[in-house]
C-alpha cells in the first residue's frame, strides 16, 4: 500500500477539486468555516492559506479587534472583498454563540486554549458547529471530553482538537500503519513506535499555552499517560506506557533515540484514538495497543552523546518548570504572544515523522510523514486548515457518517480524508509494508 503524492497540484486545480467534492457545505450557514484568532501569529498564516487555497468557500476572520482584523483582510490581495469580518472577543458568549451560528465550522488559532477558547466551543457545541484548532494542551481537551463528549455525539458534532503539529503527524500515522496492518494482514495492530526529526522555531502563543499548563497546576494530569482516554479503556498497568526519560539504540530505525519534547501530548492523542476505535469490532488497534515516540538523534558515538546530554537536559529543564522562578526566567527570553520566527526561518525548517506498526504475528509496515517548513508554524497551519476544509467540504466521506460527533481526534474525526488533502497538498505520507515472513500463510 502507498500513499504518494506526485507533483502537487497546481492552487487552481486545487480550487477546483476541492469545489468538486462530494458533500460540500450546504448554503444554510453565511460562512463555511470562520478563522477565530486570526490577527495572532499562526492565525495570520491560516488566513493567507485560505486565501490561497479556499476556492469558492465562504470564509471570515474573526477575533476581538476590529481594527487589526480589517488590517489583515487588506493583505489578502484579490479575495479580501469577499472575506467576512466578525468581532467577538473570547470572553463574550453571545458574541461567541452569534459567530458560531454563522459557520459550520470554527477554526481557532487563539491560545492558551485554556483562557480563551473554552466558551467558544460550548458555543459551538451548542450551535452544532464542527470545531479544530491547534491547542498540545491536554489537560484542557479532558475537560472538553467531559464537559461536551456526550452532547456533542448525540448531535453529531466533530469537536477535533489538537489538528496542528500536535498532533496530527503521531496520530494520522499511527493510524495509517495500524489500518494498513488490518487491511494486509487481517490482523490488528498492537504497537506503534514513532520519531521525528524537525527543524524550527517556538512562536510565542505556544510558549504561552506551554507556562499557562505549568502555571495553571495541573502539570501532573500533563503527566498521565491515558489522560485523554474513557476510564474504561484505561489499562490497570501504566507503567509500560510511561513516558520515556533516557536515551536508546533503536534498530529498528537504525538510530539514537531520545525523549521527545512533544511526546506526552502526542501520545495521549494517539492512545484516545485507539480507545475510541476500540468499540468496533474491526478496529485496526489491538485491545493492548501500546504507543511511544522519540526524538532522532542519528548513528554513532556522536550522535548517543547528543541524545544522552539533550536528554538529560530535558529532563531537568521540565522539573524546573515547575518553579516560577523558573518560569519567569523563560519568559524573558521566549517569543512574545504574537510573534515567532522570521518567514525565512520558516521556509527552511522542516519535519520528518517514521512509525513502524506491528501485529501479533510480527508483520511490520512503515510510515512516513514529512514536509518542508516549520512544523509549528508552516505545517501547523496547513494541518489545521486542510482539517477545517474537510469538515466543510468532505462531511459525506469523513469516518462514522455524517451522523458521527464528540470530542474526536484528527484520526477518528477525519482519518483517510485528511490523508488525500494532505497528499493533494503536496505533503509526503507514504506506506511501505515490512513483512517479517513473507511465506507465513494467509
Amino acid at each position: 500500500m502507498a500513499l504518494k503524492p506526485s507533483a502537487p497540484k497546481s492552487t487552481a486545480a486545487r480550487k477546483v477539486a476541492a469545489n468538486a467534492m462530494p458533500g460540500a457545505a450546504e448554503s444554510t450557514r453565511r460562512y463555511d468555516v470562520i478563522l477565530y484568532g486570526a490577527t495572532g501569529f499562526v492565525g495570520k498564516q491560516t488566513a493567507a492559506y485560505f486565501a490561497e487555497n479556499a476556492g469558492e468557500l465562504r470564509w471570515a476572520i474573526a477575533g476581538r479587534d476590529g481594527a487589526k482584523l480589517g488590517a489583515l483582510r487588506a493583505t489578502l490581495g484579490l479575495v479580501a472583498a469577499r472575506v467576512g469580518v466578525i468581532v467577538a472577543d473570547a470572553t463574550d458568549a453571545k458574541a461567541l454563540t452569534q459567530l458560531a451560528s454563522q459557520a459550520h465550522v470554527v477554526l481557532s488559532s487563539a491560545g492558551p486554549f485554556a483562557l480563551y477558547g473554552s466558551r467558544l466551543v460550548a458555543a459551538c457545541v451548542a450551535r452544532r458547529t464542527h470545531y479544530v484548532d491547534i491547542t498540545g494542551e491536554t489537560p484542557w481537551v479532558r475537560k472538553l471530553i467531559d464537559r461536551h463528549q456526550r452532547q456533542a455525539s448525540t448531535d453529531g458534532t466533530r469537536i477535533i482538537p489538537c489538528c496542528g503539529f500536535d498532533s496530527i503527524p503521531s496520530d494520522l500515522g499511527a493510524w495509517m500503519a495500524a489500518d494498513a496492518l488490518m487491511q494486509q494482514t487481517g490482523e490488528p495492530c498492537v504497537s506503534v513506535k514513532a520519531c521525528f526529526s524537525i527543524r524550527g522555531g517556538l512562536n510565542g502563543g505556544t510558549f504561552a499555552s506551554l507556562m499557562n499548563v505549568m502555571e495553571s497546576g495541573e502539570g501532573e494530569s500533563f503527566r498521565q499517560p491515558f489522560l485523554l482516554n474513557p476510564t474504561r479503556s484505561v489499562p490497570s498497568d501504566e507503567s509500560s506506557h510511561a513516558d520515556p526519560i533516557v536515551p536508546h539504540h533503536d534498530a529498528d530505525f537504525s538510530a539514537w533515540l531520545g525523549p521527545f519534547f512533544m511526546g506526552p501530548i502526542n501520545t495521549r492523542v494517539v492512545r484516545r484514538s485507539a480507545a475510541l476505535s476500540s468499540v468496533d469490532a474491526k478496529s485496526p488497534y489491538a485491545h493492548d495497543f501500546h504507543y511511544q515516540e522519540y526524538l532522532r538523534f542519528g548513528r554513532g558515538i556522536t550522535a548517543a552523546m547528543t541524545a544522552a546530554g539533550m536528554s538529560a537536559g530535558m529532563g531537568i529543564g521540565q522539573n524546573a518548570m515547575r518553579f516560577g522562578m523558573a518560569r519567569r526566567l523563560a519568559k524573558m527570553f521566549a517569543p512574545a504572544p504574537g510573534k515567532g520566527p522570521s518567514e525565512r526561518s520558516m521556509n527552511g525548517g522542516g519535519f520528518r515523522c517514521e512509525l513502524i506498526g506491528k501485529n501479533a504475528s510480527g508483520d511490520l509496515v512503515h510510515v512516513t510523514i514529512a514536509d518542508q517548513g516549520d512544523p509549528g508554524n508552516r505545517a501547523t497551519t496547513k494541518f489545521v486548515c486542510e482539517a477545517a476544509m474537510a469538515l466543510a467540504v468532505n462531511q459525506k466521506s469523513l469516518p462514522g457518517g455524517t451522523s458521527f460527533g464528540g470530542v474526536l481526534t484528527p484520526a477518528s474525526g477525519l482519518g483517510s480524508v485528511l490523508v488525500k488533502r494532505l497528499v493533494a497538498a503536496g505533503m509526503r505520507l507514504d506506506i511501505r509494508t515490512i513483512e517479517k515472513d513473507a511465506s507465513r500463510p494467509r
